[in-house]
């Protein structure tokens, strides 16, 4: 962990260095200022001479004025290194996160990644700043001032050695409680955030159901679980405090006393039971901060460890030594395939003996889709569907057997070029803050906008963009709120044309148009890109009825392929589905009505 967060440091490694110097600086003209103010006060102003107090006046405020410089340069580069180191810690984790698979962002979660990428920066970011002016400046400070209460009074120095011991235990026995509690703060965190995201994601569901005030309950649950973690380890950390002033105030009284006693026997000067006075504060002062240092390392030490987990995960997917980048035509075969879903939380482990015993997302897989074919797939849902699309990808990988596009397995490519050619519009529309060109250019960022609005003829699209006041120009609001589901869609669609696909996979991705302006689109594509492997994931019969050929999922397995007439005659479960679709009946095809339909369950 260490050496991952380290190696962040990059371009600050100047000023990392630097400011452990500049604190160093500061803390020892602090450390004399004490001493020359007890020379103040013995030769200036007990002895009446007021040239002494002019010459040690001056010498302390030019010490001051340089202690003030140094602890300014010290903050400055404090905070330009931890700032930065912060900065890169974010960039190296977003960039790795870029890389991540499907299965990565299962195993993780949205709502942790953002934690780690927030509230762990920012524990983490605190640490280096502290450590960097706190861990130097405490440690010296302790040490030069104990050094000048022995040159002073060796006697009196037996004071404050005896308050170091008692407030190191008492410090020490605190932290220690206190850093377990803090260790489970984070997961608490991770919580949170998944509870808002869900909620602000889907605002609208919850409104809709007028559901308030169960989310409400949901977080006043987990952020009661966040507050009473976080109560009792600041709890714990508030009686530093009271423990601090009362053996400061035991340290007064016992120099006061046995200080006085010292003077009236010319064995102390007042100036020098003066600078005791300051040092002790100094001493005990700084035994405080090195305890707040390693309540702040026990709890930026969990941080860094879970950021370093995303800096150090090593993608599922990896790119070959020698990746191809040329994908020669649409052909899609999937040779004998099975596919399993990888556990989140579970480091990306694979239960094989659960394979063993049958327990695949996709099993036995065996299609072949020749370049230029329109394929249709349907079932009922959880029947491997969109699975089988996202191999075709490489969103996943198969556990079993060969996926392959233009003869070569899809692994022997580099994701790139792969995803360049074989192109998925996925279930959830997904539309970004800009205008609907910025969104369309997504597809192909130097596409013209000519070319953009011919992709958006072929989706269907270019009718509804161009009567809005600012055509192709205007701003999609975030997450494409200010169009509907079905414009969503075909602008979609529009932006995978972009790109010029070999393989396009529509997975479900017209489920929100109307019947006619899905038939609009499948004729466009018919018309424009015969050359395109279309493969189209339905569960809507009038969706695929055309294609070239039809495959039929059930329970992740192949139940049926052939025409629409060849599957009407001999697949139930199609017969079954188009009898739903096609009577008028109520329901969903899913639902469990006789033997063929519980098939589809």
């Amino acid at each position: 962990m260490l050496r991952t967060l380290a190696a962040q440091i990059k371009q600050y490694k100047r000023s990392v260095l630097l400011t452990p110097v500049w604190t160093s600086l500061e803390v020892v003209v602090e450390v004399l200022i004490p001493y020359v103010t007890a020379s103040l006060i013995d030769k200036g102003i007990n002895a009446g001479n007021m040239h002494e107090v002019y010459r040690y006046g001056a010498m302390m405020v030019g010490m001051a004025c340089l202690s003030m410089l140094f602890g300014i340069l010290a903050g400055r580069f404090a905070a330009y290194s931890s700032t930065g180191v912060a900065a890169n810690l974010r960039e190296a984790m977003y960039r790795n996160i870029q890389r991540f698979s499907f299965s990565d962002i299962d195993k993780y979660g949205t709502a942790s990644l953002v934690t780690r990428m927030t509230t762990d920066v920012a524990n983490v970011q605190g640490a280096i700043q502290m450590l960097l002016r706190v861990s130097f400046r405490a440690p010296l400070s302790l040490v030069f001032s104990i050094f000048m209460c022995l040159f002073i009074d060796s006697r009196l120095s037996l004071i404050f050695i005896i308050a170091m011991v008692v407030l190191t235990t008492c410090l020490a026995l605190l932290i220690s409680r206190a850093a377990k509690l803090f260790k489970e703060i984070f997961p608490k965190y991770d919580s949170l955030n998944l509870v808002v995201k869900e909620n602000i994601d889907a605002i609208k569901v919850v409104k809709a159901y007028a559901r308030e005030h169960h989310e409400m309950s949901k977080f006043d649950k987990a952020a009661l679980a966040l507050y009473n973690l976080n109560l009792k380890a600041e709890g714990l950390m508030a009686l530093n405090g009271p423990v601090m002033n009362l053996v400061v105030y035991a340290c007064m009284i016992s120099l006061s006393w046995f200080g006085a006693r010292f003077i009236v026997g010319g064995t102390l000067t007042t100036g020098e039971l003066t600078s005791l006075f300051t040092y002790v504060m100094t001493i005990l002062g700084s035994l405080m901060m090195l305890s707040m240092i390693f309540v702040q390392l026990t709890q930026s030490a969990a941080s860094g460890s879970r950021i370093a987990e995303v800096i150090e995960e090593v993608p599922d997917m990896l790119d070959p030594t020698e990746p191809d980048t040329v994908i020669t035509d649409g052909r899609v075969d999937f040779d004998h395939v099975c596919f399993s879903y990888k556990a989140a939380g579970d480091a990306g482990v694979i239960d094989t003996a659960s394979l063993e015993s049958g327990d695949y997302a996709l099993s036995d897989i065996d299609l072949h889709f020749d370049s230029g074919e329109t394929i249709g797939i349907i079932g009922g849902t959880g029947s491997g569907k969109s699975t089988l699309g996202s191999l075709v990808a490489r969103l996943y990988d198969a556990t079993k057997g060969t996926v392959s596009v233009g003869g070569k397995d899809v692994r022997s490519y580099s994701q790139d070029a792969l995803r360049q050619k074989v192109v998925t519009v996925l279930q959830q529309s997904v539309l970004f803050s800009g205008t609907i060109l910025d969104n369309l250019r997504w597809g192909n960022p130097d596409a013209t906008r000519e070319e953009c609005i011919e992709a958006c003829k072929a989706a269907c699209a270019d009718e509804f963009i161009s009567s809005f006041p600012d055509g192709y120009d205007t701003v999609i609001d975030q997450g494409g709120t200010n169009v509907s589901g079905g414009q969503r869609q075909r602008i979609c669609i529009a932006r995978a044309l972009l790109k010029n696909p070999s393989v396009l996979i529509l997975d479900d991705s017209t489920s929100a148009v109307d019947t006619a302006t899905d038939a609009g689109i499948r004729r466009t594509f018919a018309e424009k890109i015969p050359g395109v492997t279309k493969i189209i994931i339905s569960q809507r019969i009038l969706s695929i009825m055309d294609a070239d050929r039809i495959v039929v999922m059930d329970s992740g397995k192949v139940n049926g392929i052939g025409t629409h007439k060849e599957l009407l005659e001999g697949n139930e479960i199609y017969k079954d589905i188009w009898s739903m679709q096609t009577s008028g009946g109520e329901g969903d095809f899913d639902e469990p009505v006789n033997t063929a339909k519980e098939a589809l369950a």
